[in-house]
């Protein structure tokens, strides 16, 4: 069952400015990609577990255990630049 999807209303939604060629390429790609997604669909997965991962994983976490930090003043003489007690950081909000 082929799917109708409007590139151009996509790209205008997604505020793209696209060429009349581009479109037409991303057109196709797309088609190709959802005739490729219906292929898949269609395999017969009946009796197959649903799997996050094709490999089994086992959780490679350490165990959370409480520890003491590190010194302020040792961490806050390394840093570049400093306020006080604080990490001082260029702005980036323009305020």
């Amino acid at each position: 069952m082929p799917v109708d999807i409007d590139i151009a209303k996509v790209a205008k939604l997604a505020r793209l400015a696209l060429s009349p060629e581009a479109l037409a390429e991303y057109d196709s790609q797309l088609q190709d990609i959802l005739a490729h997604a219906e292929r898949v669909g269609a395999l017969p997965t009946e009796g197959v577990p649903p799997t996050s991962h094709p490999l089994p994983m086992t959780n490679a976490f350490r165990p959370d255990e409480a520890t003491d930090s590190l010194d302020r003043e040792e961490v806050l003489e390394q840093a570049p630049d400093r306020e006080g007690e604080y990490f001082r950081v260029p702005r980036i909000l323009g305020e």
